[in-house]
């Protein structure tokens, strides 16, 4: 799982400069919980992909990415535009 930020400087470039709360980790770890992660297991992972989770796993100030790992992912640019966008137009 790679998490890109959703930051986007003053002059229109998206940054990954962010770091994740104790929070956010505790939000990845329940969603984990939830879709069969057993911790308990020796060596067990469970990994939050782009391709998998994006539609149902929302971080805000944050989405996944899959980029770092496959270069065949799409560019996130457009999705990190959008969801700061979302998050603009939150109340």
């Amino acid at each position: 799982m790679d998490l890109l930020s959703t930051a986007v400087l003053p002059w229109g470039c998206a940054t990954d400069s962010a770091y994740p709360t104790p929070k956010d980790v505790r939000k990845i770890v329940d969603h984990a919980l939830t879709h069969g992660w057993d911790p308990d297991l020796v060596g067990g992972t469970f990994f939050l992909s782009e391709s998998e989770h994006a539609g149902e796993f929302e971080l805000d100030g944050f989405l996944l990415s899959d980029r770092l790992r496959d270069d065949g992912a799409p560019d996130p640019t457009e999705r990190v535009f959008r969801a700061r966008a979302r998050e603009a137009s939150k109340p």
